[in-house]
């Protein structure tokens, strides 16, 4: 697979560096370009069993009309549904703790992902998680909070109080080389370089010579967390900016209803 550029994730969806509102993203997205794309189900397996790929019709999204011919809505039957390069493959893992949505260009073996011995997509993909953080997912949540999200340090602190984990699972304070931008206190997109450990490795995306590029959102009564994570081939770089923006929206749009 030819490296991705290391720029070539926009850190900024709307406006660098300044705060935004639940509303003023909505607004945002509004004013964009709207273009239907293909719905495509995906299968998922966890606590409760298996369950079938759901059906659906093509999706309304907020995205640059020359992105449109190229991406696709995938989404399993619970959770948040997340833009791909169409033609790729996916699957959905669930449980008490949280969900992930795996979507890659080669075909993903379910067993694996349950695997203590796979060690994660080694080439493109796309990772959308979600961790609850009124469930055992509060670990998950406190982790990642921990390193950027300083605001919800006192969440951070009566998890670490539980004194289930130790104190040195959170490290405050973000990992030495990914690039952040913030939008207000529960947002920040992110970089994590080639070949380096930090937040885009916190999935099941390996390094190695590309860099990884994301979202992570905090939301919700329980402080839920989202996180995005993408690689992909040099020739779709330049779709990781609508990526991200979808799931910005998904998840505001959650918040507004």
């Amino acid at each position: 697979m030819a490296a991705m550029k290391l720029n070539c994730f926009l850190l900024a969806s709307f406006v660098l560096g300044t705060e935004f509102s639940v509303p003023q993203l909505l607004l945002a997205q509004a004013k964009s370009a709207t273009a239907v794309v293909p719905f495509v189900g995906c299968m998922s397996d966890g606590q409760l069993g298996p369950q079938t790929a759901p059906a659906g019709r093509g999706r309304t999204v907020a995205i640059r009309a020359q992105d449109a011919g190229r991406l696709a809505f995938y989404k399993a039957e619970d959770g948040f549904g997340v833009l791909a390069p169409r033609g790729w493959h996916c699957f959905s893992t669930y449980g008490s703790s949280g969900m992930s949505l795996f979507i890659s260009p080669d075909p993903i073996v379910a067993n694996l992902l349950f695997s203590d011995g796979w060690k994660g997509f080694s080439g493109a993909a796309i990772q959308l998680s979600v961790a609850y953080g009124g469930t055992s997912g509060r670990f998950e949540v406190a982790e990642i909070a921990a390193h950027v999200f300083p605001a919800y340090k006192a969440f951070v602190e009566r998890v670490i109080a539980e004194g289930i984990e130790p104190a040195s699972e959170f490290p405050f304070g973000p990992y030495a080389k990914d690039k952040l931008v913030y939008h207000g206190n529960s947002v920040v997109e992110f970089e994590t370089p080639a070949n380096t450990e930090g937040l885009g490795t916190r999935s099941r995306l390996q390094k190695n010579a590309s860099s990884i590029g994301g979202v992570a959102i905090l939301y919700g009564e329980d402080t839920d967390l989202i996180q995005l994570s993408a690689r992909l081939p040099e020739k779709d770089c330049d779709l990781l900016s609508s990526i991200a923006n979808q799931v910005e929206y998904e998840v505001a749009h959650a918040k507004a209803q």
